[in-house]
């Protein structure tokens, strides 16, 4: 069991309630801030489940219109600032690293896409020696940008040698079924919906954890499920389905999501729509005080918090 190299991030703020989710944010040696998130899922307690959300890049390029992070890029994190946010946040619960819970889930996915940062390769090979954590479940969520080919051959090498036969969730922001739409929602060249297909295929590992296809839908926009089956396998792909969380670039876009907690029928046709091809569908709603607190897209950096 390893720490962390101390990199000079220094812990600034704090929002939210550790009943829920709380927001950390920090300072980096070049005065650059980055945020990180726990948080629980009820009605699972942070004994049975604790995420852990850590941001990859100092902000992010791309720039979705729903997504507060984007808009003041300032570069990538090291392999050491991205691996202090998780270890200050375990730490900060259990001391000695030894974290008991079943499911410890480190999710790459709070600032910026992490595969656009070779630094995220040393996390992931890193994480296994950093804590005695045997729920360990490392999640990267990107929105397969293209021209990463190494990044992705070096990803898919760890998923077959370091983690094989070990819970690894990896999901894909598709956000539309058709290229157009796609490029509005996610402003950045992208893998085709075969090319993520055929990696997927690869990447899944028989009996283990399907690979994510994630939907934060919006409404007014196209969406059609049946596209998904001339390329995702459901033996080997699921779909997710997320609100547009309320987040001030949401706001500006005037973009509204068709999984709204308000609404919860229309959140269930499109689900039903894609469960009818045989996909296995997960509908996610968290926590609405996470929208209080700001946790699940706030961005407090943006904020100056």
């Amino acid at each position: 069991m390893t720490t962390a190299a101390a990199p000079a991030l220094r812990v600034l703020s704090s929002h939210g309630d550790d009943d829920v989710a709380r927001v950390w944010v920090a300072e980096t040696a070049d005065g650059s801030r980055v945020e990180f998130v726990e948080s629980v899922q009820p009605p699972l307690t942070r004994d049975e489940k604790w995420v852990l959300i850590v941001s990859t890049l100092k902000g992010c390029p791309v720039g979705c219109p729903f997504c507060d992070a984007g808009g003041d890029y300032r570069g990538r994190l090291s392999a050491a600032e991205i691996l202090a946010q998780a270890d200050f946040m375990l730490r900060r619960r259990y001391p000695d690293g030894r974290a008991p819970m079943p499911k410890l889930k480190v999710q790459l996915a709070r600032m910026g896409d992490p595969a656009l940062n070779d630094a995220v390769l040393e996390v992931l090979a890193a994480l296994p020696r950093m804590w005695e954590a045997p729920g360990l479940v490392p999640c990267l969520s990107t929105i397969a940008p293209a021209g990463r080919e190494r990044f992705y051959a070096g990803l898919l090498e760890l998923r077959r040698t370091l983690y094989a036969g070990h819970p690894f969730q990896l999901q894909f922001s598709l956000h539309a079924t058709d290229a157009a739409t796609r490029r509005r929602l996610v402003p950045w060249r992208t893998w085709s919906l075969a090319e993520i297909a055929a990696y997927g295929d690869r990447f899944f590992e028989p009996g283990g954890t399907k690979v994510s296809l994630n939907f934060a839908a919006a409404r007014g926009m196209p969406l059609e499920p049946e596209r998904l089956r001339e390329h995702f396998s459901p033996e080997r792909f699921l779909v997710k389905l997320t609100p547009i969380n309320p987040t001030r670039a949401r706001d500006r876009a005037g973009l509204s999501g068709v999984v709204d907690p308000g609404d919860p029928e229309a959140g269930r046709r499109l689900a039903a729509r894609f469960a009818e091809l045989g996909y296995e569908t997960i509908l996610s709603i968290g926590d609405m005080r996470e929208n209080a607190i700001g946790s699940n897209c706030g961005m407090y950096v943006g904020r100056g918090a």
